[in-house]
């Protein structure tokens, strides 16, 4: 019995073949310690070191200003030519990230001196970045719009993801003890702050206020939640709070501080939700329309969504959809939990009564058009090079045609006072087309005078023209 009281009483429980089975309370005990060793940071962070890097950041001046036009300029030009790659080349040159991050930990730490200064280092890189981005927009000989502009013209939520993250990643980096490479981490802040400014300047640029506003709104919003990350993991590693000689002014100087940082979390919140709640509404109907609007004989040809309007309108082509269905389809996409509110509109091209389907017929015609346009202009170009190529072979076989040798003794016999000759084709263009002209060049004994010179010049080009058969030629003295 002793035995048996004892070998239960032990810590690791044997089972009835002597197999020792950890308890659940030994397993989790376990696993804490483990994940807490693994995502613990309060241990390893800087705080004094973080405090001086960050401010040190801040300023824009010197090497720091002419880092910001030269990395603007690349991006602008990646968004121009639509390359990622360029642009994520100026990304890790960029300085963006200072003033911003600087907001975020100085309200954190209620140092109103370093939120000034970093507010107005924000908008001195503000200013800077667009004025830059404008200028090269202005001068920039391809107008025409990219997909990576116009990507950055209205906030998703994907940006304020990748803002919030790359946020978070940064001052994480930063809070580390020792070196690490931060301006790596930089990218990720660079990703939502850098085509949202040239954005700008390419909409002032090209006086489009949509693009600019839609941009800056971008940036805009994009900046609070790069500092709002910053405030949230500085209160979370516990940040001393900044001590001022002046009781009243340290209390005060709290107090504004937490009013601002209410302020900034405020509304970036509804605007989080606000975005996240579009994306949803445009991904559910997306999925409705693909998944749910078939009819045998019909085919969706395009569809619409208006967040605003809660409207989604799709186009049908072919066999006329009873109403019975599209009913069927009303109520099946107000059962959804997101798209309640949702105005279902189904246009049918069999409808030629409908102005829907008249606008239908004619944006299906456009396209046709276009393709047919774009099929052409291809096929135009073809011949275009065909015909350069031809050209090219033309003249190159009228300048072998020409008996050089021939001629070069018979001009001699005829003008003996001709020292030298010698032939080559200068091609000319005027900008429209290109044309060979057969040169002469003549060396006449030094003898003679100018005007002997000139009335022999006049005789051998009569003489080579009607010798060749050519109505254009050209003979030059080169003494």
């Amino acid at each position: 019995m002793e035995n048996n009281e004892n070998s239960s009483g032990t810590s690791g429980a044997e089972n009835g073949n002597g197999n020792n089975i950890p308890s659940a309370k030994h397993i989790i005990k376990h696993s804490r310690s483990f994940f807490g060793e693994l995502l613990d940071i309060l241990s390893d962070t800087d705080r004094d070191s973080t405090i001086e890097t960050v401010k040190k950041d801040i300023s824009f001046k010197g090497h720091n200003a002419w880092i910001l036009i030269f990395s603007i300029f690349v991006a602008s030009i990646g968004l121009n030519v639509s390359s990622p790659a360029v642009v994520i080349g100026a990304m890790l040159i960029s300085p963006l990230m200072g003033p911003i991050v600087g907001v975020g930990l100085s309200v954190a730490i209620n140092d109103i001196d370093t939120l000034k200064r970093s507010l107005v280092n924000l908008a001195v890189m503000v200013v800077l970045s667009v004025l830059t981005a404008y200028l090269y927009f202005l001068i920039s000989p391809i107008e025409q719009e990219t997909p990576e502009l116009v990507a950055r013209t209205y906030p998703t939520i994907l940006d304020v993801l990748v803002a919030i993250f790359g946020g978070l990643a940064l001052i994480v980096a930063k809070t580390k003890k020792g070196t690490i490479a931060s301006v790596i981490m930089g990218v990720a802040i660079a990703t939502a702050l850098m085509p949202p400014l040239c954005t700008v300047g390419y909409g002032l640029a090209i006086a489009n206020w949509e693009y600019a506003g839609g941009a800056l709104y971008l940036f805009a919003i994009n900046s609070v939640f790069i500092a709002l990350s910053t405030f949230v993991v500085a209160k979370v590693l516990g940040f001393p709070l900044v001590k001022y000689a002046n009781s009243k002014r340290r209390r005060n100087t709290a107090r504004l501080a937490s009013l601002l940082a209410i302020l900034v979390m405020i509304p970036s919140i509804f605007l989080f939700v606000n975005l996240l709640r579009e994306q949803v509404f445009v991904t559910r109907t997306k999925e409705f329309v693909e998944n749910q609007i078939d009819y045998p004989g019909a085919e969706v040809v395009k569809f619409a969504q208006d967040y605003k309007t809660k409207f989604v309108d799709v186009y049908l082509i072919g066999r006329p959809v009873p109403q019975s269905q599209i009913q069927d389809w009303v109520e099946e996409i107000r059962s959804m939990e997101e798209l309640q509110e949702v105005t279902l509109r189904i246009h049918q091209g069999a409808d030629q009564t409908s102005e829907m389907a008249a606008r239908l017929t004619s944006e299906v015609k456009s396209g046709i058009l276009e393709d047919l346009y774009v099929r052409n202009q291809q096929v135009v170009e073809d011949k275009d090079a065909r015909i350069q190529l031809l050209e090219n072979e033309l003249l190159r076989y009228r300048s072998a045609g020409i008996p050089f040798q021939a001629i070069s003794r018979e001009a001699k016999i005829n003008y003996t006072n001709l020292e030298q000759l010698s032939y080559s084709n200068n091609i000319v263009t005027d900008f429209t087309k290109m044309d060979t002209i057969p040169t002469f060049n003549v060396k006449w004994d030094s003898s003679m005078s100018r005007s002997a010179k000139q009335r022999e010049m006049n005789k051998l080009r009569e003489w080579l023209q009607v010798r060749l058969s050519l109505d254009t030629l050209a003979v030059q003295s080169v003494n």
